[in-house]
């Protein structure tokens, strides 16, 4: 992933392989960053169903939003946490885990271009 910030180095998991296999075919994928808390996400052409979701997350998950064909980077707390679990919005698909710096996150502001890419 890359951004003005900085590059995020990303690995695939096992976790939901078909949400995985459609993003790796799709890539480069870019899109402008929304914040929600400590998740950046935004829209893509996307559409995968739902696969294995998950309602609490960890910092560093990359997921897939299937409501609003979104990739979300996770990376702290969401309004719809409570207490230490991060929650997304509603159930995500987890097919990635951030690898190194997830705290260059915090850095991106609204409206910035961010960009996934194979490495």
């Amino acid at each position: 992933m890359t951004s003005s910030v900085g590059t995020l180095f990303a690995d695939l998991t096992d976790e939901n392989p078909l949400t995985a296999d459609a993003f790796w075919e799709k890539l480069p994928i870019e899109g402008k960053a929304n914040l929600w808390g400590d998740e950046i996400y935004f829209s893509t052409s996307i559409s995968v169903e739902t696969e294995n979701p998950r309602s609490i997350v960890n910092i560093g998950d990359v997921a897939y939003w299937p409501p609003g064909k979104a990739v979300c980077l996770f990376f702290g707390l969401t309004p719809a946490s409570r207490g230490n679990e991060i929650q997304p919005a509603s159930p995500v698909n987890v097919f990635g885990r951030i690898e190194n710096n997830v705290k260059l996150l915090k850095l991106i502001p609204f409206g910035e271009k961010v960009r996934l890419e194979r490495g």
